[in-house]
């Protein structure tokens, strides 16, 4: 029988696997205490899930989390589950997917594992979640999977098209395009989620100032960067950047950036066509003579031998 979001029940009915594996699910609830669900031999799919607010608990055989805001939590497939508003929690708004999962996300996931197939990717209370952005992920895996297939893809799913009561919303994707539109979009939510998680980020203990400077110079290798530049970025005199941020991490802030940027400019003869000296510009080097020499004496070869070590793709 071919699943349908009008079909989907609220708490599942003994013995319901869930949607299977083929299709791709997803939905938004906002849910009061009562809500649970229970598939005592699990899903055929995963199961993701994206607190918005309020909170909700979930178990995965004898493993079990609970869910704040901002926190995804991942079920595996063939395991027993249950999940609803936490006990004593108002209310549990939050995204869900059922889908076969691509490849890649388990290795993503895998340093978040809990056991028994159940990942909790929690934000770092430190770093600057991208709530918003992965709000937009959702609403547009929304609005894809609500394509037919004719016409333009919507650009994102507008309010207007939430029930009355904005507790609920959910769509089936039918067709090719439309499921692996709105897996894309579920994956960059994999991504930002785990790309922002507690304990994946570097320089755990790093001053705040000296973090930010580092995610500048990795943002953007090839920019203009001085000390000068940096230090205003962070709101310090460039004297105490310098002394702070050698201080911490052992590396002055420009062998910092001469390493990201002989570190992007690798990548660039890796995955491209483009010539030396345009690579050299690119990555922030206005000298192809001193790019050759800083590469040579970092990579024990220049940069023209460097790049027959790996197949190069067009630009």
């Amino acid at each position: 029988m071919p699943v349908t979001a009008d079909g989907l029940p609220e708490t599942a009915a003994p013995g319901d696997p869930g949607p299977p594996p083929g299709l791709v699910v997803v939905g938004r609830y906002d849910e009061r205490p009562g809500y649970s669900v229970q598939r005592p031999r699990g899903a055929d799919s995963w199961l993701l899930t994206w607190t918005v607010g309020g909170r909700g608990t979930l178990r995965q055989g004898r493993t079990e989390t609970g869910a704040g805001a901002g926190d995804l939590v991942v079920l595996a497939p063939g395991t027993p589950h249950r999940y609803g508003v936490q006990q004593g929690a108002d209310h549990w708004q939050f995204w869900w997917a059922h889908c076969g999962a691509r490849p890649s996300w388990t290795a993503w996931l895998g340093p978040h594992g809990r056991g028994d197939g159940l990942y909790v990717v929690t934000p770092d209370p430190a770093g600057d979640a991208p709530h918003a952005r992965i709000e937009a992920a959702f609403h547009r895996m929304l609005a894809d999977a609500r394509w037919t297939g004719t016409g333009t893809p919507p650009e994102s799913a507008p309010p207007a098209s939430a029930p009355a009561d904005d507790r609920v919303a959910v769509a089936v994707a039918h067709g090719t395009t439309a499921r692996e539109l709105a897996l894309c979009a579920l994956e960059e939510v994999v991504l930002l989620t785990a790309g922002a998680a507690r304990g994946t980020r570097t320089g755990t203990g790093v001053d705040p100032r000296v973090r930010r400077a580092q995610q500048l110079i990795a943002a953007d290798p090839g920019a203009p960067h001085s000390v000068r530049s940096l230090a205003a970025e962070v709101s310090l005199s460039p004297s105490r950047f310098a002394h702070l941020f050698t201080r911490q991490l052992g590396r002055s802030p420009m062998r910092e950036l001469r390493e990201a940027r002989l570190n992007h400019a690798a990548r660039l003869l890796e995955s491209t066509d483009l010539s030396v000296e345009r690579v050299a510009a690119a990555s922030g080097f206005a000298s192809p003579f001193h790019f050759n020499r800083v590469f040579r004496a970092r990579y024990g070869t220049p940069p023209g031998a460097y790049r027959t070590r790996a197949p190069m793709v067009g630009a």
